[in-house]
Order: C-alpha cells, then sequence, then structure tokens
C-alpha cells in the first residue's frame, strides 16, 4: 500500500521532490474520515460508498464512517462537504448530480463543479428503462410506438435527475411526449411500476437490475456505449434504434476543494486497490455498475464537460426543481 501511494504521489509531483512525495506517501488521517452520502440509504450511490468504506479504512489506517445527508436534490451534502476543512478527512460520495445542480440552482452559495476536488471515478452508472414483464412492449421500438399513440406514464429518480434528463432527449430523438413522474429515488419508482401505476421507469441501472434479473422487468434499453455486465441481452439504446448518444452517470469520491493533491493521490490510490480486488468489483458489477479506473483528471473533466451538457438540456427544457 505504502508503495501505491509512493507511485500516485510520485507521480503527481513528477518526481520533482522524492524525498517530500516520499513522506506524504506515508500520510495517514488524525481522524476518523467521514464519507458523506448525500442521498438517502438504499441507492447504487450509497451501497457503493459502503462497499468502499472497509476497503478504504483498512488501507487508510483509520475509521471511514458513512454519512447519510439527504435533502435539496443533494445540495445539504454537496455543501456540507464543500465547507469543510480540506485535509482528506470529509469527503463526498459524489456523483453527476455535482454537473447537473450547477444549473439546476443557480443561486447556491457554493459551486457544485469548482468547489471539489476530484479524488476517483469509481464506476461508471447507466441508466435503463424497464417496463412490467407482463406488459405490451417487446422491445423499445414497440413502447415507442405505443408513446406515440397514448403518452405513456414515466418514472424517473427525480426532477433533473440523469434519467429526467436522458428522458427528455429521448423524446425530441423519437419525436414524442410522455407523462414524466418524479420520484425521490429509483426504488419508489420500479415499486409503482410492479404495483401497474407507471407504463415504464427510466432509472439508475441499480434500482431495477435485480428485478431485471428475476424477470419481473423486461429492459428496453441501457443508455451506455455498450451492453452492461450485469444484464448482457439488454441492447443499448442505440442498438435499439433509438441514437442519442451514450448518457452515462458516475459514482465516485470528491475532497472540498483546496485540499492538497498528495493527499487526494493518495487517497485515489487506496480506492483503485479496492477495485482491484475481485471480490469489490464483482459487488458492484452485480449491482449493474461498471467498474472503471479513470484518473482524477479525468474526472475533473467529465464534471466540467458535464455540466455544460445538461446545462444545455435543462435551459432548453425549462426545467426548474420542484
Amino acid at each position: 500500500m505504502r508503495r501505491r501511494c509512493f507511485l500516485a504521489l510520485a507521480a503527481a509531483a513528477g518526481l520533482a521532490a522524492p524525498v517530500a512525495a516520499r513522506s506524504k506517501s506515508r500520510w495517514r488521517p488524525a481522524r476518523p474520515v467521514r464519507l458523506v452520502v448525500p442521498v438517502a440509504a438504499g441507492g447504487s450511490q450509497d451501497a457503493v460508498a459502503r462497499i468502499l468504506a472497509g476497503p478504504l479504512a483498512a488501507r487508510l489506517g483509520q475509521v471511514v464512517m458513512v454519512e447519510n445527508l439527504p435533502g435539496a436534490a443533494g445540495n445539504l451534502g454537496f455543501q456540507t462537504v464543500a465547507r469543510a476543512r480540506p485535509d482528506g478527512t470529509t469527503l463526498l460520495a459524489g456523483s453527476d448530480g455535482l454537473s447537473i445542480n450547477k444549473t439546476l440552482f443557480p443561486r447556491l452559495d457554493f459551486d457544485p463543479v469548482g468547489g471539489f476536488a476530484p479524488v476517483s471515478w469509481v464506476v461508471r452508472v447507466p441508466q435503463i428503462l424497464v417496463v412490467r414483464a407482463d406488459g405490451p412492449a417487446a422491445d423499445l421500438a414497440a413502447f415507442l410506438r405505443a408513446a406515440r399513440r397514448e403518452g405513456p406514464a414515466v418514472g424517473t429518480t427525480g426532477i433533473g435527475s440523469l434519467a429526467h434528463l436522458l428522458g427528455e432527449v429521448m423524446q425530441d430523438a423519437a419525436g414524442l411526449r410522455w407523462l414524466h413522474v418524479p420520484y425521490r429515488g429509483g426504488a419508489q419508482a420500479v415499486n409503482d411500476l410492479l404495483a401497474g401505476t407507471l407504463d415504464a421507469a427510466l432509472v439508475n441501472i441499480g434500482a431495477a437490475t435485480g428485478l431485471a434479473r428475476q424477470g419481473a422487468f423486461r429492459a428496453l434499453a441501457v443508455s451506455s456505449a455498450e451492453r452492461v455486465r450485469a444484464l448482457p441481452a439488454v441492447p443499448t439504446l442505440a442498438e435499439a434504434g433509438l441514437p442519442v448518444g451514450p448518457v452515462v452517470g458516475w459514482h465516485g469520491i470528491v475532497a472540498p476543494a483546496g485540499t492538497d493533491p498528495a493527499i487526494c493521490a493518495c487517497l485515489d490510490a487506496c480506492v483503485q486497490a479496492a477495485l482491484e480486488s475481485t471480490g469489490i468489483a464483482a459487488r458492484l458489477v452485480a449491482l449493474g455498475l461498471e467498474p472503471v479506473s479513470e484518473s482524477p483528471a479525468r474526472l475533473a473533466e467529465t464534471i466540467r464537460g458535464d455540466a455544460e451538457r445538461w446545462g444545455a438540456v435543462i435551459r432548453r427544457a425549462r426545467i426548474v426543481p420542484a
């Protein structure tokens, strides 16, 4: 572990100061680490944080406490971490919500994009469109044909969520409109779909993978560029005939802006070491998530790029928070 931290730190410092890098490679948090999850317990974002907490604690030599702070579309948790001391002991289980909230909530007193230092991109998070297994739509094309005639009720994970924004893009591409029914999370949406209240649900894949594998749902398409390992028979949107481009969220870890890059590099090395564990990776894949090994720089680029992309959709669709 020390060697891994040293290599990450040396890369971050460009090997300009090997003595200093070696010293910082021994960085250990002086107190328990607080990993803030800005959503309620039970979803995939919470699951990723809890799966990583144990391996992180073992590698850091310090307790990692997962704390759920849901509220205000994630902004309560975002703000808490953005205002925390940038010493590596308060971290955020971040997501694409940072990029989205930049435009969705233009009057925040913190910057959802610039207020954080990227640490680790942990998983890619495709969205998935599902219908009941006994429903009439056998595939995406059939669902869209029926949608043009009937205007179905489609549940998502909330106003301004990635699923909601993807739904806007899909409707524009297909030339139709459906009734958007926002929920506070994917679990509520899929429960109402099972109960027959909804015609379809467009949600984070983690909310529907288990039920789809059990046969309760018919999965019509995933939003990633490639099929996901947990549901290999489910086509991508492009394969199913709706070329809207890949729309994939992320779960990962960010720290308050101003956190020492050497600390971020060491934390990233710990996360990547955990992801190299077959058991950890398998647990994430079972949720429908795709573990990745992207650099913190790539995560920062994605956060900025997604802010521009989804900002344009929010403005075009005139989406405002409830």
